[in-house]
């Protein structure tokens, strides 16, 4: 145990318990890590974007808007959460706990809660709600961000209390926001009030964790174990992109409608696919460029507000204008 921290008794049980995870994880081939990893793709960032961007697009419109909804409200409240908890990875807690190396690299900052569970639980659970008359497809989605949050723990990076409030915070947006979208639907105005109410919400929050002086400071060895200001800049871009998503739906649903069941089949495949490739392009180079090379966090914050925007409002602008030339 690293000896600057003290950690509360309940954490014994849950390293125990990774500890079994891991006896198993070091017993039998990497290939399970690497199913494990690959699973928690359907945990980041760009993958359940494109499913949601694909509905809104492609499938229904409205069920595209809280979808996304869904999305951006969990990433902004699990990175809030976040940083105000300030808990450590299960290594740091536990030295015994050997995290898996195909997966360590991509868990550099606190831990509790779980992002990955947080945003399968959303969005899959999301998907889940919408289906929820086809039984067959519930049971898939649901067992999808399980597995999701499980591969969290057989890698070694979460321990059972982040992934399950993960899983909480997802599940909890997923029947929230369905009855704030049909109260906004009735009057076309109200998602503009909802739009400044999150807007305002979340630049007060990131002002106070920016101006939040009680983050942990522990070395080992004379590092730092996590930096919090680094952590601050990876919040603020997160919530940026995510109010990119909301502010664009929100404002295409008031001021330029569609209706994808309008476009022929092949019009929508196509437009799936262009969209799905600039997204990719967007997250997984232009977000993760913007990540190593730590630029300007104003420049920062703008461009993943504008990825944010161009895949709710921009996108859907150009096709729509393409469409009635």
């Amino acid at each position: 145990m690293i000896e600057c921290l003290s950690n509360p008794a309940w954490i014994s049980p849950q390293t125990d318990f990774l500890l079994f995870l891991q006896n198993i994880r070091l017993n039998n081939p990497e290939v399970l890590d690497k199913f494990f990893l690959s699973v928690t793709v359907f945990g980041e960032y760009w993958l359940p974007t494109i499913l949601c961007a694909i509905i809104y697009w492609c499938v229904d419109f409205r069920a595209g808007i809280y979808l996304f909804t869904v999305e951006g409200s969990n990433i902004i409240f699990a990175q809030l959460f976040k940083m105000v908890a300030c808990v450590y990875r299960p290594w740091i807690l536990d030295n015994r706990i050997q995290p898996s190396k195909l997966a360590v690299a991509f868990a550099k900052g606190y831990s509790f809660p779980s992002g990955h569970s947080a945003m399968s639980a959303s969005v899959w659970g999301g998907m889940a709600y919408l289906l929820r008359t086809k039984k067959i497809l519930v049971l898939l989605f649901i067992g999808l961000f399980l597995l999701v949050g499980f591969s969290r723990m057989w890698l070694g990076v979460h321990t059972p209390q982040d992934v399950v409030c993960g899983l909480l915070i997802g599940i909890v947006f997923v029947f929230a926001v369905n009855p704030v979208i049909n109260w906004a639907e009735k009057d076309k105005n109200r998602y503009l009030y909802l739009l400044v109410g999150i807007n305002i919400f979340t630049i007060l929050a990131l002002i106070f964790i920016s101006c939040f002086n009680t983050y942990r400071m522990d070395y080992v060895d004379g590092e730092l174990l996590v930096d919090p200001k680094r952590l601050m800049y990876h919040t603020s871009i997160l919530c940026s992109y995510s109010l990119g998503l909301i502010n664009g739906c929100f404002l295409c649903r008031r001021f330029c409608p569609f209706n994808p069941a309008d476009t022929p089949v092949k019009q929508r495949v196509i437009r799936a696919v262009l969209g799905s490739s600039c997204i990719i392009l967007m997250l997984k180079f232009i977000f993760e460029y913007t990540i190593m090379n730590k630029i300007n966090s104003v420049a920062a914050i703008l461009i993943m507000f504008l990825i944010g925007i161009s895949v709710t409002l921009f996108y859907p602008l150009i096709f729509t204008k393409l469409k009635k030339i």
